[in-house]
């Protein structure tokens, strides 16, 4: 236990004396191997292909939109290990400040990590600046922490989120999507995106259901309705459960800053799109 607190009393100290604004630089000098892609100790197999390495939980799905004001991101709430489903009810939706979001797809214990650093970062560097960084500024913050994730990448253990945020400096649509490849390539993305095992059917959906000038309630519509007809064709994509409550996690940012979206205003769309469905089960 006092090794633990000896570790966490070095870090502020340093913390303090480092003019770095960049957290993740600090850590990486002085405990390297607390960074997520540095402790997953997972074995690879011959040829390096990372297939003798367990089976660990996944997140799935991630969607985003932007709406008039701002931007929409939600994510279904099932976690998968192989053919079982590993927990019903995971968070995959996070504000990373006060004006951006942040949705995790891959290994999930990785990604998880990986955001809480990412929140500790955003919030180092305006303290040691004295100013946020800019929305951009924080997608290549989050491009050079999945970059440095390259090694467990390379095992099969990747984290590819998707950035979402509401730009303080844009003069017109102030909504931004960013998404990522497992090497830290990153994409601003037009109008919408999605990511994970079932984004190719949430993008169809999307296609077809979003549009210019929608309001914030109305693209909260149309991402419940997207991750449904994921869920509908990919089995690693949680639906509704009004059953135990499970409504997929869906937040908004706008220039009043980030709003986690509540859960009975996602009952009233989930319970509203179940009767749609059931009025015309062929479409």
């Amino acid at each position: 236990m006092s090794g633990s607190f000896d570790r966490t009393d070095g870090l502020l100290r340093l913390a303090s004396a480092s003019h770095t604004s960049s957290f993740v630089d600090l850590l990486a000098s002085a405990a390297a191997e607390l960074l997520p892609g540095s402790r997953s100790g997972m074995p690879v197999a011959a040829g390096g292909t990372g297939h003798g390495a367990p089976q660990l939980a996944h997140a799935t799905t991630i969607v985003a939109a932007i709406c008039t004001g701002g931007v929409v991101l939600a994510g279904d709430r099932r976690a998968t290990m192989g053919n079982l489903i590993a927990q019903r009810d995971i968070e995959k939706v996070f504000p990373a400040d006060d004006y951006s979001l942040v949705g995790i797809a891959g290994t999930a214990g990785l990604a998880v990590e990986m955001v809480r650093l990412f929140q500790v970062e955003l919030e180092h560097y305006e303290k040691i600046e004295g100013t946020a960084l800019t929305l951009d500024g924080k997608a290549n913050r989050l491009a050079t922490m999945i970059r440095g994730n390259l090694g467990a990448a390379m095992q099969g253990l990747a984290v590819v989120p998707l950035f979402a945020g509401y730009d303080l400096d844009s003069s017109g649509e102030a909504g931004r999507i960013y998404s990522y490849d497992a090497v830290g390539g990153r994409y601003p993305e037009q109008h919408y995106h999605s990511v994970g095992s079932g984004s190719v059917f949430a993008k169809g959906a999307l296609k077809k259901l979003w549009r210019p000038g929608l309001s914030e309630s109305e693209v909260v519509e149309v991402v419940v309705e997207a991750l449904y007809d994921a869920a509908d064709d990919d089995a690693a994509t949680g639906g509704p459960d009004l059953t135990r409550r499970i409504y997929p996690t869906v937040f908004s940012t706008t220039a009043d800053g980030t709003r986690r979206i509540p859960e009975a205003t996602l009952d009233a769309a989930v319970r509203s799109l179940l009767d749609r469905r059931a009025a015309a089960p062929g479409s």
